[in-house]
């Protein structure tokens, strides 16, 4: 928070900069006003790639430490992988099935043989073991 900050607080300083230098420039007549818009547009535009880049490109399920191998050993499928990890936000059966465009029934299919597979006896208990596993 502290890193935003700052640097939300050199980029204002340095448009105000920027402003400055151009009114001077203005002033004396050394620079054209196409030369100031521009290079004021530059900055704005290398401002809005960097929040671009730290703001938007952010991934909920990091892959990092993730063993997309044991779902492969456990035999979950793709799908019943896309159950688990909206289980594990805390989701309900409905609220899994209408993210995910299938009907309830099938959502409490994919949940219980999660369970089989996982070797557990509580969606609780399912979370805990994936962990464990890290496979979420």
């Amino acid at each position: 928070m502290k890193k935003t900050v700052l640097i939300f607080g050199i980029l204002v300083f340095a448009l105000l900069l920027l402003f400055q230098i151009s009114k001077y420039a203005m002033v004396t007549g050394s620079m054209d006003t196409e030369i100031i818009i521009a290079i004021v547009a530059i900055v704005f535009f290398i401002v809005g790639v960097y929040l671009h880049k730290k703001s938007l490109h952010t991934d909920p399920f990091p892959k990092t430490g993730v063993n997309l191998e044991k779902t492969k050993s456990l035999e979950i499928s793709p799908r019943e992988y896309e159950v688990l990890k909206e289980v594990a936000l805390g989701l309900s059966n409905k609220e899994i099935a209408d993210k995910l465009f299938v009907s309830e029934s099938t959502i409490k299919t994919h949940v219980s043989n999660l369970l089989v597979k996982l070797n557990a006896k509580r969606r609780t208990h399912a979370i805990q073991i994936a962990q464990e596993l890290k496979i979420i």
